[in-house]
């Protein structure tokens, strides 16, 4: 099995800079790159803020923070990645974008790097497509925060070698996370599941089926989940599942993935949820 010493992270949004903080708390020497100085600024802010919330919560002491805090290094270059052993990519959900990152990352790093990708929706025989290392190319899907949520989704294409699934397999656990083995289809397990349950919600509002604030109390207190289906879109970005769902429409061709006219409505008026403040519900943002 590889040993993976030195990590790359491309893309340090969001789930990037999670994914950063996360292999960096592991003991993990990681860059983050991303395409200009202001978003790497961004990125590390995001980093630093959760490192001093985890250590002010009681969940990290100090020492471990500054730790995790001096093995991350940052750049606006992809061929600062070169010497990685294996490289996250968690960038925008285009494909064509994805695929030519992906070429350049071929270019710069050496035959024995493995790729993966934290894509949600994409599939990933189709990004390995772009490189010349399908047998080193495997999904690592992890889950928004991702210094909290503990699943990762381990994807194996058909291509992917015994040797890559398992030493990525072993990353994933290394991380402190419960990694599940999943095959290359759209969605993998849960935005299989979760993505048509949240459309249909729209549906049922679009409907008239009950109220938004009826419909989440229903399977909050029917059915115990944490957070309704509509409140769980406004968080999770309206226009982030819009995109999603028509991915995995053009995959599937069923209509249980085609997002219904409210959410395409919805995120024409820049209605995308929480980040927008207002989605099915109001935050205080714009109005």
């Amino acid at each position: 099995m590889s040993e993976i010493e030195r990590v790359g992270v491309v893309g340090c949004g969001l789930m990037g800079s999670g994914i950063a903080e996360v292999c960096a708390k592991a003991g993990y020497d990681t860059v983050v790159r991303e395409v200009d100085d202001a978003l790497v600024k961004k990125g590390l802010a995001r980093i630093e803020g959760s490192l001093a919330k985890a250590v002010e919560k009681g969940k990290l002491p100090a020492a471990e923070r500054d730790a995790a805090w001096k093995r991350i290094a940052s750049t606006t270059r992809l061929q600062d990645l070169a010497g990685c052993d294996l490289i996250l990519e968690a960038i925008v959900e285009d494909l064509e974008v994805k695929k030519e990152t992906y070429r350049d990352l071929d270019r710069v790093c050496g035959a024995e790097t493995i790729f993966c990708s934290n894509t949600s929706s994409l599939t990933i025989t189709e990004l390995s497509a772009a490189t010349e290392r399908p047998d080193r190319f495997a999904g690592l899907h992890f889950f928004n925060p991702v210094p909290v949520m503990r699943l990762v989704e381990v994807v194996r294409t058909i291509a992917t070698s015994d040797q890559t699934a398992a030493t990525v397999f072993a990353f994933a656990k290394s991380l402190g996370k419960e990694p599940i083995r999943t095959g290359d289809n759209s969605g993998f397990v849960v935005n299989r599941l979760l993505v048509p349950y949240l459309l249909d919600a729209v549906r049922a509002l679009e409907e008239g089926v009950a109220s938004r604030e009826d419909i989440d109390k229903g399977m909050e207190l029917g059915c115990g989940h944490p957070m309704g289906p509509l409140k769980l879109l406004d968080f999770v970005g309206l226009d982030t599942t819009y995109a999603i769902a028509e991915i995995m429409y053009d995959e599937y061709r069923e209509k249980r993935f085609a997002p219904p006219p409210l959410l395409k409505r919805m995120v024409l008026a820049g209605r995308f949820g929480k980040k927008s403040g207002r989605g099915f519900y109001e935050y205080g943002g714009p109005k």
